[in-house]
């Protein structure tokens, strides 16, 4: 970690010179803020979605309808995370990115469009405006996400058995928080 203002922040997790609008396969881990248990509960190792919970499966499955060179491999949603595999396929077919004068300070320090953290971006958005318009307030994600580059088929797999096998390891994830 670093000093930033006189505050620890912690480095980024995105491999550094890395187009994360490259195409590829990626795994994306998103928390809930505090690791709060709002999108549901893991009953008998079965994932059950709160209202909450449903609204983040349904803005995940509507990924590729806001971007159309992203395909949806594995997901779940969790208690208190998600994760998922997200392909970015060849974007050469998309919208053409608009020139933004180099004074417009948010430009500057925002994502490249296209990339991999527009579309996790776009998605807390979404599911945060979803929930306030349904009343629930309190949600909030935790800022960033982890992600991993999927290199190789056998880490593809890897990674879909993982997801698929979360409710069942559940109870011993330590993003349960029993376990805090």
């Amino acid at each position: 970690m670093t000093l930033f203002k006189n505050t620890f922040r912690i480095e980024s997790t995105r491999l550094k010179g890395y187009d994360y609008s490259h195409p590829g396969d990626y795994f994306a881990t998103i928390c809930v803020r505090n690791h709060e248990c709002i999108l549901g509960d893991v009953e008998q190792e079965i994932m059950n979605l709160s209202n909450v919970g449903n609204i983040a499966k349904k803005c995940w499955e509507q990924i590729p309808d806001h971007f159309h060179y992203v395909t949806l491999d594995e997901f779940i949603v969790m208690p208190n995370h998600i994760h998922g595999i997200i392909i970015i396929n060849d974007q050469r077919g998309r919208d053409v990115q608009l020139n933004v004068s180099t004074k417009d300070s948010s430009a500057i320090i925002s994502p490249k469009k296209g990339t991999l953290s527009v579309i996790i971006r776009t998605y807390k958005a979404a599911v945060t405006r979803e929930c306030r318009r349904i009343g629930s307030n309190e949600f909030r994600w935790q800022p960033g996400f982890y992600e991993h580059i999927i290199r190789d088929e056998k880490g593809l797999q890897h990674i879909r058995d993982y997801i698929i096998n979360n409710p069942i390891k559940w109870f011993y994830d330590r993003e349960n928080p029993i376990f805090n």
